[in-house]
């Protein structure tokens, strides 16, 4: 019973992740990052595995790059992506990832701001839930989904 169990649990993750493929893997992502983050490497790795093809580039003025894409400041994280016309600032989850994708809203992109613990990417248990915010000049700050 356990055995089927695990099995049918499987079976769950790999079509869920086949789903997030198919919105999500179409997209080329630009991930830009400090070369020393080793949290940034285990975000590319979860991405890699869905099928998002991801270009890591290394660099030394990661602040230039979120001004650039007019991420709020209270909005940082480590690193900070591009995913087709999206900017996506930290260790979102594929869940949020997906929704930006195949919903495609008029905003600017989407944040889970700081490095939460249990975050994809990041050591450590989920100890509250994720809160991924609209990155947008046009609207007020608001709640993009929670995960």
């Amino acid at each position: 019973m356990k055995r089927l169990a695990a099995g049918l649990l499987s079976l769950v993750v790999l079509l869920a992740l086949g789903y997030v493929m198919t919105t999500a893997g179409t997209s080329e992502a630009v991930l830009y990052k400090d070369p020393a983050c080793g949290c940034c490497n285990g975000y590319i790795a979860y991405l890699r595995e869905a099928g998002i093809d991801v270009d890591a580039v290394n660099t030394d003025d990661i602040v230039s790059i979120k001004e650039k894409h007019k991420v709020p400041q209270d909005m940082y994280s480590c690193h900070t992506m591009i995913i087709g016309e999206y900017v996506v600032e930290g260790h979102v989850p594929l869940a949020a990832l997906d929704r930006l994708l195949s919903r495609q809203p008029d905003i600017a992109g989407i944040a889970l701001p700081g490095m939460p613990s249990g975050s994809p990417g990041m050591p450590g248990p989920k100890s509250e839930k994720f809160v991924i915010y609209v990155i947008s000049d046009r609207v007020p700050p608001a709640t993009f989904m929670v995960i």
